[in-house]
């Protein structure tokens, strides 16, 4: 997918949550993620791993909770 779609298809994702939508957004590119959602959660192993709020977003701590490590 071209850079134009994407951001065209990140924009209408943005108006749906601004009119109250739920979304659900699967990726396993943390850039995205980080730019899209306002709370992430973690799989890992089929199982809940932790949920991030968007104030808590950072790679290295959404690394840890996909590789199993506690939190530092």
């Amino acid at each position: 997918m071209d850079v134009g779609t994407k951001a065209k298809i990140y924009q209408l994702l943005d108006e749906l949550a601004c009119e109250g939508k739920a979304l659900l957004v699967v990726s396993s590119e943390l850039p995205e993620l980080i730019g899209l959602c306002r709370r992430i959660l973690v799989m890992r192993e089929g199982r809940l791993a932790g949920e991030v709020q968007r104030a808590d977003f950072s790679e290295a701590t959404l690394m840890r909770l996909m590789a199993g490590v506690a939190a530092a």
